[in-house]
């Protein structure tokens, strides 16, 4: 970087990306559904705590957004089923990275703390 406009291009990147992915659950509903496609059920129990309008709020979200898709099917009862689009697929690399680094500043993290 070399100057202040790079800087301030930089942080207005990482700022969308936060708005995009920030909240307390499309972290989890993203990881889960980075192992597959998976049934409004499914999710609620892999999102532990989470409710089921909030649920159904932020995949709207990630719907519109072009990162999930919504997929129906004409069954008694209607099946829906949500997968990461091509877009979403993009993040897997991004979540891999996250965890490597959480479990490598965890470590750290914990091994300088009080005892």
């Amino acid at each position: 970087m070399e100057n202040n406009e790079d800087c301030v291009f930089d942080l207005s990147d990482l700022q969308f990306a936060l708005q995009v992915l920030g909240g307390k659950w499309k972290l989890y509903i993203l990881t889960s559904l980075y192992f597959g496609k998976k049934r409004f059920k499914e999710l609620e129990r892999d999102v532990l705590g989470i409710s089921p309008k909030m649920l159904i709020k932020e995949l709207k979200d990630l719907e519109a957004l072009g990162i999930v898709n919504r997929q129906t099917f004409n069954t008694v009862p209607i099946t829906v089923e949500y997968s990461l689009t091509e877009e979403g697929l993009t993040l897997k690399p991004v979540l891999d990275h996250m965890s490597e680094w959480a479990g490598g500043f965890k470590q750290n993290a914990n091994s300088k703390m009080p005892t």
